[in-house]
């Protein structure tokens, strides 16, 4: 009996690190992959991932609500390899708390997986700040931030790593 490839693979992304990529031609539409990992606190998060400490960001975190959050780097699978684009070929979708990554258009096959993390901000960041979040996704429409311009709409997304105190 044979077995189906899989349809995504970790691979060196020219993005950042390691990337997701698609080992096949990938449909708008398909479920491709849940992002999975540890739920914990707020306070966990903070002390698992303090930007401030980190000088430069990185977190596996994704926002379930107010008070809890996915870390995909703790229990979590390939899906925490998908990078960043401001033109992202994924969507993430929230059902009953679960995140799934859905493709937004076709996918070429060995193309990178990406989604828009547009972290949420309040208006408040400074020039240092948004250096933190600084895009390498290199899209015509790059905005130069993993930041979610001021009137993104809400919707799941990763988290930012601490919180603003």
């Amino acid at each position: 009996m044979s077995k189906t490839p899989p349809m995504i693979e970790v691979r060196t992304s020219a993005i950042q690190g390691r990337g997701l990529f698609a080992t096949r031609r990938i449909r708008a539409g398909t479920r491709i992959i849940e992002y999975v990992g540890e739920l914990i606190d707020n306070d966990e998060a903070d002390r698992r991932y303090d930007d401030e400490a980190m000088g430069r960001h990185h977190t596996f975190l994704f926002a379930i609500d107010e008070q809890i959050s996915l870390d995909g780097g703790r229990c979590g699978n390939e899906s925490r390899y998908i990078n960043h684009s401001c033109d992202p070929n994924c969507d993430a979708i929230d059902e009953d708390g679960h995140i799934f990554i859905e493709a937004a258009r076709t996918i070429a096959e060995g193309e990178e997986l990406t989604y828009d993390y547009a972290y949420e901000r309040d208006g408040s960041e400074d020039e240092e700040t948004i250096r933190r979040y600084v895009c390498r996704c290199a899209a015509r429409s790059c905005r130069g931030t993993i930041l979610a311009p001021m009137a993104a709409k809400k919707r799941p997304r990763p988290r930012v790593a601490a919180r603003r105190r």
